[in-house]
């Protein structure tokens, strides 16, 4: 196993420690106005995945791996007892988490993710970021229009287009690490949990969402015996980014001593 990766991150408020992992393809900045208004009650970190944002490009993914950096970072900040929390790629990685580390946490919320395999979904988006002349592009706008002809969801265009940066000879590139991503994506999907857990877990799931589908609350039930699962009525995957209130009102009441 390769050596951890020092994450980068941002941390907000002061009070019991929460950490939130963002899901595939995602930043930290995904999570920051969530962060910012829950920061009067928690001392937040948001952190960047490796190969995602500005932490560090390594040739290996896996659940993991992506523990034992979360791992790392709380025995690195001398974080006692965090809450952790993950949406999608981010809550596998919790669960992973809890499969290897049970006592370095305390309470977990997972979003809009199951412990099962899944089937993929994101190829299309794969193939139309590499098929991005990345190095030719001019302006933002320009990368814009260019996926637009292949992602003509809007929101999830201007998701990734955050991922966009300028390196120091002014040329565009992905913040997160493509290639890797891309070669290491349905091991991603195909991963699983198998293992009974008995810390307290909720799982919050968005009502318009597929991710969590009504057979695989009883996976959940045999797996976490002492989670709670609630719907965000009307939310689709990304429920912090449509439902940012219900998520923030969900966070304190669970996590409220």
């Amino acid at each position: 196993m390769t050596n951890t990766c020092t994450l980068n991150f941002k941390k907000f408020g002061e009070g019991k420690p929460l950490i939130i992992l963002h899901g595939l393809f995602g930043t930290l900045d995904n999570w920051q106005t969530i962060a910012k208004k829950i920061a009067e009650n928690f001392e937040v970190f948001l952190v960047d995945q490796r190969n995602h944002g500005r932490s560090p490009h390594s040739q290996e993914m896996s659940y993991e791996l992506m523990a034992t950096d979360l791992r790392q970072f709380i025995i690195d900040h001398n974080i006692q007892n965090p809450h952790i929390v993950g949406h999608s790629m981010g809550g596998k990685a919790v669960m992973k988490f809890l499969d290897l580390y049970p006592d370095l946490c305390d309470k977990s919320i997972v979003i809009d993710i199951a412990p099962k395999k899944y089937s993929g979904g994101h190829e299309d988006l794969i193939a139309a970021m590499q098929s991005l002349p990345i190095d030719e592009m001019k302006s933002r706008g320009q990368a814009a229009k260019f996926l637009a002809e292949k992602i003509p969801n809007e929101g999830v265009l201007l998701f990734l287009l955050k991922n966009l940066t300028r390196n120091k000879e002014g040329k565009y590139e992905w913040k997160m690490n493509l290639p890797v991503l891309a070669e290491n994506y349905q091991k991603l999907m195909d991963s699983e949990i198998t293992k009974v857990n008995n810390k307290e877990v909720l799982f919050i799931k968005g009502g318009a969402s597929q991710y969590i589908l009504d057979n695989d609350v009883s996976t959940i039930k045999t797996l976490y015996p002492f989670a709670q699962i609630i719907t965000v009525e009307g939310a689709g995957h990304w429920v912090h980014a449509s439902h940012p209130q219900q998520v923030i009102d969900a966070f304190v009441s669970y996590l409220q001593p």
